[in-house]
């Protein structure tokens, strides 16, 4: 019986410490909670971890920006936390035309569940910075499917730094098709829509009741199709995102104090998650905010009218 036990024992164990590891792909949403405006941010982690330390790459899109950063860090399995040191991250304030650095710290904890594992916590600036670089609350989760050994440690070792900006060019600004604001029915996506989990991506406040909307990939076009929602009414289903944009022009519930715009993944692409750069402009401002949703999730976007100044006597 012993002999039986032993062998069982040794494989719940192997099986119980590979389930407490941050080895693998991460992917998700991070966001700094500042009224009124579009701060998200689409992150991606890459980590390996090592005799003693946690080594990695860190990818993530902000407005119109790509940055890819080598990370380093500890990692402690008994309590599952997660340090990663002297990141440098775009401010949440910065413009188009100037970005800035917060150098932060990335402090994490590995929650494992049967549904699957994710990290949460946050970039925290330094000491020194905590006042002007607020904290940014992140949620990722494990992307199984492509954390295989062989593949991190080729991403790993393959990294090379990266810094893109993304402007508009005459072809970006095309439309693919512009979908006319009215409900539309499809019974499978819409009962598929409603048994996926709402993650907020983003809020925004705007000036207006009626806003431009367009969808773009933003990064390979590698066969993203997503469905549109505004306040859980299908508007639009399996639309191909590629450069040329997938335009909406929306008018706002009045009647409702929060409007949202969901996306829905009709497919995962041959890349996951399902990724879009998604433009919301009130003829004022422009905001630019990035939508991650797999067959788990919907990303969702928070809209909130602004209301208007009182007018002095």
């Amino acid at each position: 019986m012993k002999k039986i036990l032993l062998p069982l024992l040794l494989l719940f164990l192997a099986s119980e410490a590979r389930s407490q590891t941050v080895f693998g792909y991460w992917y998700g949403f991070a966001n700094v909670k500042k009224k009124g405006d579009a701060s998200n941010y689409l992150v991606e982690l890459i980590l390996q971890p090592e005799k003693g330390y946690v080594k990695g790459v860190l990818n993530y899109y902000f407005k119109n920006t790509f940055r890819s950063l080598q990370v380093k860090g500890n990692y402690n399995a008994s309590t599952r936390q997660l340090s990663l040191y002297d990141i440098p991250v775009t401010f949440y304030g910065s413009n188009l035309n100037m970005e800035v650095d917060c150098i932060m710290n990335l402090q994490a904890t590995l929650r494992v569940a049967k549904a699957g594992s994710t990290m949460q916590g946050a970039f925290r600036g330094l000491p020194e910075y905590q006042y002007t670089c607020p904290d940014i609350n992140f949620s990722l989760t494990l992307n199984e499917d492509v954390s295989q050994r062989d593949s991190v440690l080729k991403a790993v070792r393959e990294y090379k730094e990266t810094y893109q900006v993304w402007v508009p060019s005459v072809a970006d600004t095309e439309r693919a098709v512009t979908i006319i604001q009215r409900k539309v029915e499809n019974y499978v996506i819409e009962d598929r829509y409603r048994k996926r989990e709402n993650i907020l991506a983003s809020e925004v406040e705007v000036s207006s009741d009626s806003l431009t909307v367009d969808f773009y990939d933003n990064g390979e076009i590698d066969g993203d199709s997503i469905s549109v929602f505004f306040n859980n009414q299908l508007l639009a289903f399996s639309q191909r995102l590629s450069t040329k944009a997938i335009h909406f022009d929306i008018v706002l519930d009045s009647t409702k104090e929060i409007n949202e715009i969901s996306m829905f993944a009709d497919n995962l692409g041959t890349i996951p998650p399902n990724t879009a750069l998604m433009v919301v402009s009130d003829g004022t401002r422009v905001f630019h905010v990035r939508m991650s949703s797999d067959l788990q999730k919907n990303a969702i976007l928070r809209i909130k009218r602004k209301k208007p100044a009182a007018s002095r006597p």
